[in-house]
């Protein structure tokens, strides 16, 4: 769609030169004589541009600029005014007018100059916009969630379960994405067009999670004014997403294994019983396999919400998506800043794809957005060298805690004479715990 112009001048002729100019730069131009005009135009259509004369009979341009204030879409203006009032289209640039040019107009391309910077402008603050919507709806391109052939079969997993009712439960790591697959669910599936409603298990503190969950009525508990909807209610005939559902307490997953196999649940403070018309996805980093076998997560509930299972890779063994990440990472963060950046050279793009992202897409995303930033033109190995200075150093942290920790098992192993159980005592942990950090360091033949 061309972008719409509206021109306010009272000279006929100046108008009629302001409109042929502007039309054959395929602009979908309008025309008014008075800013009375200007504004019943404003009114009842949307511009992309207004170019008014300062100098009008009746009400002047800056009237008009001022008595367009008024409604949500903030249409551009570019002010024209002669030589003598200048100064007042400085003041009126203060007020939040755009640009100006002077008349009479000695040279077109000036005019065309503006105009084009103007509605440059107004389009890249619309695509932003409109990338904080799609973002906050969670609604990237399907095609950018799956990206690489290690999604390949999460991708055929989620379009085979996504249309049933049954509680889907998706694994991975941190920051590969487990909210956005958990939305494309919600979204594949009949209740599209509920709500989505999604609670972090992890950063609601333990003693007001319940009343998240659930809601409470007015007096349960001290502070509790007025009664409260919990995220249950909220999602009705919809989805809730429990991220982190291996951070529940365990009192509270006997209170959710109830809410699965009954579909009711009571408001804190409440004894009345309300109908839980939600589906869950639930998501967690953990293994919850292993939270059952140390007795921190219950065995009951988690069969019942793994019932559908979906494991998403981590970015490391996604390394053919990662080139097209970063250009979908650049030209997000390019549009969001205006930053001149044309992308990225080889060997930048070469040192991200040696890289082995402990923190994902999420740490992906972030080095993007700084090096968008703090870049120039083509995006350099120098853009990228702070954050992975910064995360060298936690890996190297990481792996001498865990040699320290192999080291202690195998020193202590050896002064029980290899009797894992009472080597276990000695650690302060139980003898399964002991087996699993065995297996992790590749320790079980060790005797």
């Amino acid at each position: 769609m061309k972008p719409r112009v509206l021109i306010v001048e009272d000279d006929n002729t100046f108008r009629s030169l302001l409109r042929k100019i502007l039309s054959a730069e395929g602009l979908d131009v309008h025309e008014v004589a008075s800013a009375e005009e200007g504004i019943a135009k404003l009114r009842r259509e949307s511009f992309d541009l207004v170019l008014s004369d300062l100098k009008l009979p009746g009400m002047n341009g800056l009237d008009l600029f001022r008595a367009s204030r008024t409604d949500v879409a903030l249409t551009p203006f570019i002010l024209m005014t002669a030589f003598g009032t200048i100064e007042e289209a400085v003041d009126a640039m203060k007020e939040g007018v755009l640009d100006f040019i002077t008349k009479p107009l000695k040279d077109p391309n000036a005019l065309r100059t503006v105009v084009r910077k103007a509605l440059e402008g107004s389009r890249r603050e619309r695509e932003y916009l409109s990338l904080k919507e799609t973002e906050s709806a969670g609604l990237p391109p399907e095609e950018l969630i799956f990206v690489g052939n290690a999604m390949a079969d999460v991708r055929r997993l989620i379009g085979e379960g996504a249309p049933t009712q049954a509680t889907v439960l998706i694994q991975g790591e941190s920051g590969t994405g487990k909210e956005l697959v958990a939305r494309t669910v919600h979204l594949l599936s009949p209740r599209r067009n509920a709500g989505f409603v999604a609670v972090n298990c992890a950063a609601i503190p333990e003693n007001l999670l319940e009343s998240e969950l659930f809601g409470h009525e007015r007096g349960a508990f001290t502070g509790a004014i007025q009664a409260r909807l919990g995220k249950f209610e909220l999602a009705q005939g919809g989805t809730i997403f429990l991220d982190e559902i291996g951070e529940l307490p365990l009192a509270l997953q006997a209170k959710l294994l109830r809410v699965i196999q009954e579909r009711r649940f009571e408001r804190v403070g409440g004894n009345k019983e309300i109908t839980a018309d939600v589906r869950i996805v639930a998501a967690t980093n953990r293994s919850l396999f292993q939270e059952v076998q140390e007795k921190r997560f219950r065995e009951d509930l988690f069969y019942r919400i793994n019932v559908f299972p979906v494991i998403l890779p981590p970015l490391r063994d996604r390394t053919d998506a990662i080139a097209t990440l970063v250009n979908h990472f650049i030209g997000r963060f390019v549009r969001m800043t205006g930053k001149p950046i044309s992308g990225i050279e080889s060997a930048a793009l070469k040192m991200l794809l040696q890289y082995p992202w402990p923190g994902n897409i999420r740490e992906l995303q972030n080095a993007i957005e700084r090096a968008v930033i703090l870049g120039r033109g083509v995006l350099t190995c120098n853009d990228f060298q702070e954050n992975f200075h910064t995360h060298e150093t936690e890996i190297d942290k990481g792996s001498l805690l865990e040699e320290a920790e192999r080291e202690t098992i195998l020193q202590t192993l050896k002064s029980c004479g290899n009797n894992r159980r009472i080597a276990a005592d000695k650690l302060g942990v139980s003898k399964r715990t002991l087996q699993y950090r065995l297996k992790r360091y590749g320790l079980v033949g060790e005797e």
